[in-house]
Order: structure tokens, then C-alpha cells, then sequence
């Protein structure tokens, strides 16, 4: 870590200290999040924070941006990890850096599995293929980031070939019934969403869920 990075890590914290939220921060702490320190600031407040130390176009300062969120990630501190993701440039994002974060996260930590598939993850090149990948992983973490790239996707619009929507159907179909929260409320929301894109949709979710 450059003495620059330090530097701006330690501003980072300070802000983090100043909007410190107790209640937040402490009910945080009792869902059993594996976290060294918990500060408890909201998201919108994060944004605002990301977007004082957002870079410009230019290389130099991407690559400036890629270190310091390199370094954010390495902290075992909840709004430091969301940090990271915020500011992580996602044209360097590729399938290497997303299985080396993925690898980090914990069952107890879909906040930050949400956040890397919304800002980072359904950015990927071949990111429809790559949620496949994850939703038929066996390390939970992985599976409930495919089923929410795969949500995004879906909201922006992606269309499912016929053998990737009878593949993601049948591996819906198997991990619904499972009895981790965060990914059964995945797996349900992606399906609903698959279910707007036209009334066949509609109706194969609706018969797939009427057959649990």
C-alpha cells in the first residue's frame, strides 16, 4: 500500500467516524455480521463519501481508484467492503477480481453480495454466463451473487436463450426450497422478474411455483 493510499484511507475513516450511526451499527453487530467494525452509516451516505475520492478518466487516477479499493476491501470493515465496491473501476472488474471477492464473502454478508452484483457484477463481460456459473456453485455466497447479477440482467432488459432459460429454471427449482433467507429471496425475485418479460415466462414460473 502507497503512502498515498494510506493517507486516503485514514480520511476514509474519519468520515466513517463522523457518520457513525450507534443503533445501526449495533443491531448490524447482533445479526451476527463477521465483521472487525461496524459504523453503521446507510448506503446513500456511503455514495456520497465514494463520489469525494471518485476518479476522473484518466489512467492514472483509475488506477489510483483500483488501489485504494483494493486496499477498502482488505479491511475487515463493513462500510470499508461496500467502499470498495463503490469505487472499484468496473471496466478492470473481470471474472478473476469477482472470484477473488466472492471467495471473501460470507453467508451473513448478502448486503455486500447485493451491492457487488448491482455495481460491479452485471457489468462484466459475459455476465450472463458467468451468474450460471455461480447459481450452480455450491459455496452459497456464489449462488446468491449469480441469482442477483442474473436479476439485474434480466431488469436491463436481457433476453435468456431457450437452453439458458430451461437451465435456469430447473436450477431454480432445486435451490428454492433452501434454507438460507438471503438466497430463497433471490431466487424468488429473479424469478419474478423473468416472469415480466412475456406471458410464457409468466406462466412457467407460475406453474414452477405452484408446484412447491
Amino acid at each position: 500500500m502507497t503512502d498515498q493510499t494510506a493517507e486516503t484511507i485514514r480520511a476514509i475513516k474519519a468520515e466513517l467516524r463522523s457518520a457513525m450511526n450507534g443503533i445501526t451499527s449495533s443491531a448490524i453487530r447482533q445479526s451476527g455480521m463477521d465483521y472487525k467494525l461496524v459504523f453503521g452509516v446507510e448506503l446513500p451516505r456511503l455514495r456520497q463519501i465514494a463520489a469525494e475520492f471518485m476518479p476522473s478518466a484518466s489512467p492514472a487516477e483509475v488506477s489510483q481508484a483500483r488501489s485504494l479499493a483494493l486496499a477498502l476491501w482488505s479491511e475487515n470493515i463493513r462500510e470499508c467492503k461496500m467502499l470498495a465496491i463503490l469505487l472499484f473501476p468496473p471496466a478492470d472488474f473481470d471474472a478473476d477480481m469477482a472470484d477473488l471477492w466472492m471467495s471473501n464473502l460470507q453467508p451473513q454478508q448478502a448486503e455486500l453480495a447485493s451491492l457487488l452484483a448491482m455495481e460491479l457484477l452485471c457489468r462484466m463481460p459475459q455476465a450472463a454466463d458467468r451468474s450460471f456459473l455461480w447459481m450452480a456453485d455450491e459455496r452459497l455466497p456464489y449462488q446468491l451473487c449469480g441469482y442477483l447479477t442474473l436479476t439485474r440482467l434480466l431488469m436491463q432488459g436481457a433476453q435468456l436463450s431457450p437452453d439458458a432459460e430451461a437451465e435456469y429454471l430447473d436450477q431454480a427449482a432445486a435451490t428454492i426450497a433452501t434454507s438460507y433467507l438471503p438466497l430463497r429471496k433471490a431466487v424468488v425475485n429473479s424469478l419474478l422478474r423473468f416472469a415480466e418479460s412475456s406471458e410464457e415466462a409468466e406462466s412457467k414460473v407460475s406453474c414452477l411455483l405452484g408446484q412447491l
